[in-house]
């Protein structure tokens, strides 16, 4: 049998800088195990992922913040079952057929829908979200907090009313935008453009919980509230 090199002379050769070691690798039924457990928790991420994003926790009392898009007719249901004090509509310019359109922002569209399904002009209120291109959901809550504080009225618990995987994200940046003087609580509108408990079998599915995925982490780790 040759003789293997020795240390001092493998160090010779490498000039110092590099060093022998043995490592361990995994077997084939090692390799297999990783495979299944790496299966195993992507299965599991994908079935719990948009029950964790379509939060539903909601506070008693205080005031309801429906976003211009939601389902208008699930958000006056809510308004009747829990009797809030009032129902802010907040929401972007809306940016095609404007001109030919009595209503600029989705805000206004969707106060005059809730009004239109019966609720009093008293208690709807439209709070337009001003024209940005990322950061709406919090520009629409900042948008609120302005209105409150200049109208000089209190709103200590808000209830965010938006539509499926959007609700984690939403109430998070409503607490953001809202301070911890607020309690906010959140309910999460049914989606109807596919199947929840099978998002991943339909395009609008993936996009929707992808998104929203994405945007959730983005705003745990890299989103700042801006400077007043």
């Amino acid at each position: 049998m040759k003789p293997t090199c020795n240390e001092p002379e493998q160090k010779k050769r490498s000039w110092g800088l590099l060093k022998r070691r043995s490592c361990l690798v995994p077997t084939l039924r090692g390799w297999l195990a990783l495979i299944l457990t790496f299966i195993l928790v992507a299965m599991m991420i994908v079935r719990r992922i948009h029950p964790f994003l379509s939060v539903n926790d909601s506070i008693p009392g205080g005031v309801l913040a429906l976003e211009g898009w939601g389902s208008m007719t699930q958000a006056v249901a809510e308004f009747h079952r829990h009797h809030y004090d009032k129902v802010f509509v907040t929401g972007i310019p809306i940016e095609h057929g404007a001109p030919l359109s009595e209503f600029k922002s989705l805000a206004e569209l969707g106060a005059a829908v809730l009004v239109k399904l019966g609720l009093s002009t008293n208690v709807v209120q439209a709070v337009p979200t001003p024209d940005v291109k990322r950061d709406r959901t919090y520009s629409s809550a900042a948008a609120l907090k302005t209105w409150l504080r200049e109208h000089n009225m209190a709103a200590p618990k808000i209830n965010v009313f938006t539509v499926g995987p959007h609700a984690r994200r939403s109430r998070l940046l409503y607490q953001k935008a809202m301070g911890n003087d607020v309690t906010i609580g959140v309910i999460a509108a049914p989606v109807r453009e596919y199947n929840p408990d099978r998002w991943w079998q339909s395009s609008p599915g993936v996009r929707d919980v992808a998104g929203e995925a994405i945007a959730y982490l983005y705003v745990r780790i890299f989103f700042r509230t801006p400077k007043e």
